[in-house]
């Protein structure tokens, strides 16, 4: 499945036309998230990859990076991914809003992976490999773009009143099914 993000009521980007993000389940406890920026990406600050294995890194927010946020369907708190084209990653757990934050234990570090046509398109793959995945989950997709002017915009599916949060439950809107257990 496709979704578009839409950048937040108060930003503007001179550099970004549209993002996409493309989800899917590979496997039962995967999630393959592709996220695709089109734009003029001579104007965006893309952090470079200088290695090809994941790093754990905080403040990925801070700069150009995709975001996903997962609550399972009945469960309280929600988790956060950060992904970097730099391929480094971020993963948090929370209580509840913004509540409670701590790094997420996980079973794998996520693959990502990235393209840059240096031109209009990037293109960022992350997969998640974790036993909660097979479960019904909700999603808030989101992408922070830092243009080379320093200006930044905020991208989601969805966005709260105010000003740009990704952490609100308003942006909690892709229902995406469990699998089926044997």
């Amino acid at each position: 499945m496709r979704r578009s993000l839409t950048i937040h009521r108060d930003c503007r980007s001179d550099a970004v036309q549209w993002i996409e993000v493309e989800l899917s389940r590979p496997e039962p406890d995967v999630l393959r998230l592709h996220y695709i920026l089109r734009g003029a990406l001579p104007d965006i600050a893309i952090p470079h990859a200088s290695r090809t294995a994941p790093l754990r890194v905080d403040g990925l927010w801070e700069h150009t990076c995709f975001e996903a946020f997962i609550a399972q369907a009945g469960a309280p708190g929600y988790m956060e991914f950060n992904f970097s084209p730099a391929i480094q990653y971020a993963a948090y757990a929370f209580d509840g809003y913004r509540a409670g934050m701590r790094p997420l234990a996980l079973d794998a570090e996520p693959y990502l992976g990235c393209m840059n046509d240096g031109g209009y398109f990037l293109k960022l793959d992350a997969f998640i490999k974790a036993a909660f995945i097979a479960a019904p989950m909700r999603l808030a997709l989101s992408a922070v773009v830092e243009e080379k002017s320093g200006a930044k915009s905020y991208w989601a599916l969805a966005h709260p009143p105010g000003k740009p949060d990704f952490h609100h439950d308003a942006g909690f809107v892709l229902d995406f099914p469990g699998t089926e257990q044997s």
